[in-house]
């Protein structure tokens, strides 16, 4: 930096050439002072800003900006403008003031809609990462509570945080966790989702490998489990890792709730689960390769409503499930005013007009709007979207080869998840490999009073 204000003005000037929204402010204090203030008006406080410039004014020095940080390079400078900063050059001095006056528009803190709970907290996460530390930090009151901030992005130079709890999380974790964030490298960084699909162990896995929600106390509940969390700037969805298959079943009032029926509820989200990728494939392979498998009356009736179908069981299921994918896709994109009336009301019209035209059988509308319902079951949305893909190809192998083939998806569908890792954590622990806690909290939850009482024994 030069200690003409002049210089220092122009080379700020180049640097940010054609940013209209980079305002350059002089003032003069007196014949012999002059000052430069440099700022982007939306992001800065204009009532702190007035402030500023009235103290100066009135008092007629530079004395009152002694109490702000200062820089010496433009690097630093530039960087500090763009995060919201304003800097203060004075004619003659070689340095800047950095005053930290910056006021972002964000929105309120509102009950997340993707996790909703009958029972709990009713906040979520916003785009401010400073809110939500603070979310968490008023949740967990301990100093052994840890943020480490890290920077990414190149061109987005977006800060994020990683969380941890002191004592309670396992170093080779947190250092593996360190050691792929070191190796993250991108141009931009605009949500959690870029650093989940560079630090997941397989990128090629239908499953998620990392966790990701918008509830603080999901995310406290994590840290003091020995989890480690990443919050980003600008994204309302944090990261949780290692994740583990079972923890994709979890909702974020069951340890609110009592937990004879939290237990009960999480087994039938699992039976769900299974009904929600296999109840079409079981049904096109009964009906067509293993009919002495079905009650004769059923059969008989199933048969009577195929009459005059003109497309074997495989195709008509594949076609409605297609169909019922295509509804729901288009009821998430349009306006929420229309998108639940467009998917229901859809269904219901073209099921019932594919019925009555003979297309479509009346069985296979019923097996697949209880696929469909099971499929809503799930409390993670990311762990539903393997479960919907895999329901494709296993429907396609049942209808090859029947029940045989859909033993043989199965199998492959088992050996991967057993193969898979969370950050060196086998994703189907504690069940695979087995463990002592597997009772504790995965399909069923154990009472408190039991597990704190383990604890101290």
């Amino acid at each position: 930096m030069s200690e003409t204000i002049q210089v220092n003005q122009d080379a700020l000037q180049s640097i940010f050439h054609n940013c209209a929204d980079v305002v350059f402010r002089p003032l003069q204090l007196s014949d012999h002072i002059k000052v430069l203030l440099v700022y982007i008006d939306e992001l800065t406080d204009s009532g702190k800003l007035e402030q500023i410039i009235s103290a100066c004014m009135i008092s007629r020095d530079v004395d009152r900006l002694t109490q702000y940080d200062r820089a010496i390079n433009f690097s630093e400078i530039v960087a500090k403008v763009l995060k919201g900063c304003t800097v203060i050059f004075i004619d003659g001095e070689a340095f800047a003031y950095l005053a930290d006056i910056s006021a972002f528009k964000q929105r309120a803190i509102n009950e997340p809609s993707n996790e909703a709970s009958i029972r709990g907290p009713r906040e979520g996460f916003t785009e401010d990462l400073k809110t939500n530390l603070s979310m968490i930090r008023r949740k967990i009151s301990h100093s052994k509570l840890k943020f480490e901030t890290h920077q990414a992005g190149e061109l987005t130079n977006t800060s994020f945080v990683v969380a941890y709890v002191e004592d309670i999380v396992k170093p080779e974790l947190l250092e593996e966790v360190r050691s792929r964030l070191q190796s993250f490298r991108t141009d931009q960084l605009l949500d959690s989702g870029y650093i989940e699909e560079f630090i997941e162990d397989k990128t090629l896995s239908l499953f998620p490998q990392i966790q990701n929600t918008e509830r603080p106390d999901t995310v406290s509940a994590s840290l003091l489990a020995g989890r480690v969390a990443i919050i980003v700037d600008g994204s309302p969805n944090a990261l949780l890792l290692p994740m583990t298959f079972w923890a994709g079943f979890q909702a974020a009032e069951d340890h609110y709730e009592r937990f004879l029926y939290v237990s009960s509820v999480r087994l039938l989200r699992f039976l769900l689960a299974i009904m929600s990728c296999l109840l079409p494939s079981i049904y096109v392979a009964l009906t067509t390769f293993h009919p002495q498998m079905i009650p004769l009356t059923l059969m008989l009736s199933i048969s009577a409503s195929r009459e005059g179908i003109p497309f074997p069981s495989v195709i008509e299921t594949l076609l409605m499930e297609l169909m019922f994918e295509g509804l729901r896709e288009a009821g998430l994109r349009l306006p929420k005013a229309i998108g639940s009336a467009v998917s229901i009301v859809g269904a219901l019209v073209i099921g019932e007009a594919a019925v009555q035209a003979g297309f479509i059988s009346a069985p296979i509308v019923m097996i697949v709007a209880g696929t469909g319902i099971a499929s809503f079951a799930f409390p993670s949305y990311s762990l539903a979207l393997p479960f919907r893909i895999l329901r494709f190809p296993l429907l396609i192998s049942g209808g090859v080869l029947g029940l045989y083939g859909i033993a043989i998806g199965i199998i492959f569908i088992l050996i991967h998840l057993v193969t898979l890792k969370s950050f060196g954590m086998p994703y189907l622990a504690p069940l695979a490999p087995i463990g002592s806690n597997f009772w504790k909290d995965t399909l069923i939850r154990m009472n408190k009073r039991y597990v704190s009482a383990l604890r101290k024994q």
